[in-house]
């Protein structure tokens, strides 16, 4: 069986690239604490996290779209404080370079918003080890649909086996099986034993 070699890795974020569980439930916890919500860290772990921001705040009973923009934009504020619990995903981040050193892409392929995403990598110094992002605001049908993983391959001018996707989520698990491109399901719990 003949490979083509790898042109294209699409990277979720979130979960994959950077442990950011715990930053994440930190900031949304003191969001929401400061208009009298109560949620633990385990509870948003286990049932919240990957979850759209305006899904989540709907989920938490905010139903003003214009108070749940003013609580999105306070988490934003807040996340830096928690930026100490980042936890970067060393073995993955070296195979993206390698596969830039071979003259491959990588990209950033996120439901995640792009303001957070920019201030994690700038905190992490990742930002020159990129190529691109496409972030879920950017695209029509967000993961669990394929079209944010399609439209980056047709962006690069790559084919399906040219391509590898990092994924740790059922939502982002369940783009990747859709669109046809092999991928690895990542686990940041493993990693660390």
């Amino acid at each position: 069986m003949n490979h083509k070699p790898i042109r294209l890795l699409l990277c979720d974020f979130d979960g994959t690239l950077v442990d950011t569980r715990m930053a994440n439930a930190l900031a949304y916890i003191e969001t929401l604490r400061e208009v009298g919500i109560e949620i633990s860290v385990e509870e948003y772990l286990a049932t919240y996290f990957g979850m759209r921001c305006n899904e989540f705040m709907c989920r938490m009973g905010i139903t003003d779209p214009a108070e749940r923009e003013r609580l999105r934009l306070r988490k934003i504020a807040l996340y830096p404080n928690y930026f100490d619990t980042l936890r970067l995903n060393e073995p993955l981040w070296a195979f993206a370079q390698s596969v830039r050193r071979q003259g491959g892409k990588v990209w950033i392929v996120s439901t995640g918003s792009r303001a957070n995403i920019d201030n994690v990598m700038q905190h992490l110094g990742l930002k020159d080890g990129i190529d691109g992002m496409l972030s879920g605001l950017e695209i029509e049908r967000p993961k669990p649909a394929p079209d944010c993983f399609l439209e980056v391959m047709r962006r690069e001018g790559c084919t399906e086996e040219e391509c590898l996707i990092f994924e740790d989520s059922p939502v982002g698990l369940a783009a990747a099986e859709a669109s046809g491109i092999p991928y690895f399901k990542v686990d940041f719990a493993a990693l660390s034993k």
